[in-house]
């Protein structure tokens, strides 16, 4: 196959208004730069509460929204230039797994159907046969039995069951990365855990790279190889995920963290974050300045620069202004 590369270069994305009401533009994402390529397939998780920019940066990837400024490219090509041929391969390449597996089918259509049609799309089966054979197959990798899960419709099936299903249908075309949004945050628990699996499977066994979209630590911390933490839609922290979990460096990470439950809180985790954030990106300045405790008067005004703290880990705070300047690009790259 192809060489593959997806890279964002100083990617940003904003929400004009819409109406005379309404107060000014929302910068969802500030620019980001990273690259995925077939060198050294890993996880890369993006963590953040609601309101971060993470599900805003997986638009921008998916090609789903153009970014404001700065470039999304295939293989060297910008999204928005590819022609009908690249485009086709680029939908192929790059697959979603999206957060809600009962909305994500057709539910007048069988499952068959549902495995079959990428198969025609893309035209990888040679025969009726042979498309029989790699569906029966796809399905006992992802652990079901095919005999039990075709000829029934989604609405037969449990949400771990589609959800998995949603990834036989994604192996099928052969991607060479995977935007998984939220993939566990709608299915019951004891699902998760091999979903979870799955996906490290397909980095592991299927040499494909994963860009895992996630309001949850602990799961980033499970299956991803590399973190970014975003805090409304800035790059706070970014690294390997054991160093940056186990040693966070920004204050809103060692918040992130902290604010994992114990088995016996009874509030969600991230409700104490949520009431003091939103979504909108400030020109310059740390968003985190108003709840920050090691916050100064230079941190209303002046951007925070990415610093590189240590090998394969850096984070944007005043902090350490200290520091050498790095490229996000120098995070995503083989340990």
């Amino acid at each position: 196959m192809p060489d593959f590369s997806l890279t964002l270069t100083e990617a940003s994305k904003t929400y004009r208004a819409q109406s005379r009401t309404d107060k000014g533009a929302v910068k969802a994402l500030l620019p980001i730069s990273l690259r995925v390529t077939d060198e050294s397939p890993r996880v890369i998780a993006v963590a953040g509460e609601s309101g971060s920019g993470k599900t805003t940066l997986a638009s921008l990837i998916l090609g789903f929204q153009q970014p404001t400024s700065g470039n999304v490219e295939f293989n060297g090509v910008q999204l928005a230039k590819l022609s009908k041929k690249q485009k086709s391969e680029f939908r192929r390449t790059v697959q979603p797994v999206l957060q809600d597996p009962f909305a994500s089918y057709n539910q007048f259509y069988k499952i068959d159907h549902i495995l079959r049609m990428p198969l025609i799309k893309y035209g990888i089966a040679e025969s009726p046969s042979h498309a029989d054979a790699l569906i029966r197959k796809t399905l006992s990798d992802v652990g079901l039995v095919p005999e039990q899960t075709l000829g029934r419709y989604p609405t037969q099936l449990s949400g771990g069951q589609r959800q998995r299903i949603m990834l036989a249908r994604l192996l099928l075309c052969e991607p060479r990365l995977i935007v998984a949004d939220e993939p566990v945050s709608m299915i019951d628990s004891s699902y998760r855990a091999i979903i979870l699996n799955l996906l490290m499977k397909l980095k592991d066994q299927y040499g494909i790279s994963i860009i895992y979209i996630t309001h949850d630590v602990a799961t980033a911390y499970q299956i991803s190889d590399e973190i970014i933490v975003l805090y409304r839609g800035r790059v706070a922290e970014a690294g390997q995920t054991r160093k940056v979990i186990e040693s966070p460096k920004h204050p809103y990470t060692e918040s992130l963290i902290s604010s994992v439950p114990m088995p016996d809180r009874i509030h969600s985790w991230d409700s104490e974050l949520a009431t003091v954030t939103h979504n909108l990106a400030n020109e310059t300045g740390c968003e985190y300045t108003a709840i920050c405790q090691h916050a100064v008067a230079q941190c209303k005004v002046v951007e925070p620069k990415i610093r590189a703290v240590a090998g394969n880990h850096f984070v944007a705070c005043r902090l350490y202004d200290d520091l050498p300047e790095a490229q996000l690009f120098d995070v995503l790259k083989a340990n």
